[in-house]
């Protein structure tokens, strides 16, 4: 990608040119490029670090077991919280170099590097998927135990992959609504955004607390699906013969029925209060929007960084006490008390990587291409 984009960039561009006042040249465009190319693959080093079962943070997650489910929680949460720091570090130094080669411009450059890889990133985040559904096909149709071992190892790959994806579509969202905010200040009129103005501090405020209240709303939904489901499984146990010795086939697709339509009814409201919140701000105030949209990029950006790295790392650190490992001189694996936890911080680590975690990147974007449009109304 790095090779090509010198040699396309070159071919099309002028060696230099101005728009706007601002002077540009091809290899200023070149190195925005090249700097969101290589910080997408920092983020990615960093969120294998803190997701991988042969790391520290997970290996962590894995001992603090021990001592039951509440320090599970405890550590997972801190690893997630931890893992925030240096992507923060590389999406801020992403910044100041991709604009200082080529003003704004060069960092909605800078994202389409981020993105320019998007089918590596696409095939791993798919992988983790497929291997984990491997693994259930395996169990379902009674193969060997061995197989089933090599599946958990590939979904444990798959864990980290995933994570690793969701990492670079994180880091791009944050450098596309920087992109989107800029087009808005312009096409709405908005000189500058200075927080010690109180209606732009109050527009901070709200978009801040927006992932929060948006990821609380994808967790209850994913909390309410699986009452419903457990209901239906239970119904299935009392009302089928034979089922629980596995003489008898379940009803699969009553359950597969429960998820779908939780999946398309539970996101009518947080789809709306993604839509409508930013309409309602920004025909109370412009600059408040203004405000909103540079809370919700910031706080969206390392929440959703959070709630992806705890957990790859929950769920990697039960596949670790799965393949049985040994802490403090003693062994542990599947069915001990050290698994118990393992799996209720996984439980815990599963809405939080699978929904609301990646949802985020959707709602950045989201909010700020609807700022973009009502721009012009409002201005």
């Amino acid at each position: 990608m790095a090779v090509l984009s010198y040699f396309i960039i070159t071919a099309v561009l002028p060696d230099s040119w101005s728009s706007g006042g601002v002077e540009y040249t091809s290899m200023g465009i070149f190195w925005a490029v090249i700097i969101g190319l290589a910080s997408g693959v920092l983020i990615g080093l960093v969120t294998e670090y803190f997701t991988s079962t042969h790391t520290k943070p997970v290996l962590g997650i894995a001992s603090q077991s021990v001592t039951g489910a509440a320090t599970n929680i405890i550590a997972g949460l801190g690893v997630g919280m931890f893992s925030t720091g240096i992507p923060a570090f590389i999406l801020a130094m992403a910044i100041i170099g991709a604009s200082y080669f080529a003003g704004l411009y060069g960092i909605a450059i800078a994202a389409l590097g981020m993105l320019s890889v998007t089918g590596i990133q696409l095939a791993v985040d798919a992988y983790g998927p497929i291997s984990d559904n491997a693994g259930g096909i395996a169990e379902m149709a009674d193969l060997p135990p061995e197989v089933r071992e090599r599946t958990d190892k590939l979904d444990a790959v798959g864990n980290t992959t995933a994570a690793i994806g969701k990492g670079f579509a994180i880091g791009s969202a944050a450098l596309t609504a920087l992109a989107l905010f800029a087009a808005f200040m312009q096409q709405a009129g908005v000189d500058n955004i200075n927080v010690a103005d109180p209606v732009i501090m109050a527009g901070l405020l709200l978009g801040a607390m927006l992932p929060y209240v948006f990821s609380a709303m994808a967790m209850g939904a994913v909390g309410r699906a699986a009452a419903d489901m457990i209901k239906e499984v239970g119904r299935q146990f009392a009302e089928i013969p034979g089922l629980r010795e596995g003489t008898a086939k379940a009803e699969y697709a009553k359950c597969v029925d429960i998820s779908t339509a939780a999946a398309i009814r539970e996101m009518v409201l947080p789809g709306l209060l993604a839509v409508s919140v930013p309409v309602v701000v920004g025909f109370i105030s412009k600059d408040m929007l203004g405000g909103l949209l540079a809370g919700v990029t910031v706080s969206g950006v390392l929440f959703a960084i959070f709630q992806s790295n705890a957990g790859g790392a929950w769920d990697n650190a039960k596949k670790l006490v799965e393949g049985n490992i040994e802490i403090d001189g003693v062994m542990y694996g599947k069915g001990s008390d050290v698994h118990k936890a393992a799996v209720v911080g996984d439980t815990v680590g599963d809405p939080l990587k699978d929904t609301s975690g990646p949802s985020l990147n959707i709602l950045i974007k989201l909010i700020a291409v609807v700022a973009l449009v009502i721009a012009p109304l409002i201005a």
